[in-house]
């Protein structure tokens, strides 16, 4: 048992110090040496977990989506606020990741997926997409069912709002982005959805 435990803490170690490689220097030039100089171990020891920069990658991936995606969904609605108010604050987290610099891993996932196919089931940024769509959906109906909202299309809003947030996070890594800017994209895909406007 302590056996298993101590692998499991070595190889999560392990997770956490490639993100910030990753995070830093993006997929494409990231070598199993970057891991074991960022982790101090062996070339060996490194083996022992894993075989490859991809797999390293995509044990990274999945560790950001660490949560059953229906109690991730069951969290962000579980709150007193309005869906208004729950809408802005899962934007205003959206536009923190878009925002954020250091330790962002879009410009490696990207490139990762430029060179790997990867099938949807086992896809951790097509998980993540997805549950975010249903939470914001969620949000739209409960924002309907409170007539804060009209939508004919819940889902198709919140897909869309989505390929947004998607587009933003790609272009905040490959050329750059004003706070402006998200406000103004984020508030364009919402016109037809929020009668009032939503700070966030």
């Amino acid at each position: 048992m302590g056996d298993t435990t101590k692998s499991a803490q070595k190889r999560k170690y392990i997770i956490e110090k490639a993100r910030e490689v990753f995070a830093s220097k993006g997929y494409k030039t990231v070598t199993m040496k970057d891991i074991v100089d960022a982790c101090d171990i062996s070339r060996g020891g490194l083996y022992l977990y894993f075989g490859s920069t991809a797999e390293i990658f995509m044990a990274v991936l999945n560790s950001e989506v660490d949560e059953d995606d229906d109690e991730a969904i069951d969290r962000a609605l579980k709150n007193d606020a309005s869906a208004g108010d729950m809408l802005a604050l899962f934007l205003k987290e959206q536009k923190k990741t878009i925002l954020k610099k250091k330790n962002n891993l879009t410009f490696a996932t990207y490139e990762y997926f430029s060179e790997n196919r990867v099938s949807p089931a086992d896809n951790p940024i097509r998980t993540q997409f997805e549950t975010a769509v249903r939470i914001v959906e969620r949000l739209i109906e409960n924002g309907m069912e409170s007539e804060e909202f009209y939508c004919e299309d819940p889902m198709g809003c919140a897909r869309n709002l989505m390929y947004v947030i998607e587009g933003l996070k790609v272009t905040s890594s490959t050329m750059g982005i004003t706070e402006e800017m998200i406000d103004r994209e984020l508030m364009y895909v919402l016109k037809g959805l929020v009668p009032y406007e939503a700070e966030y």
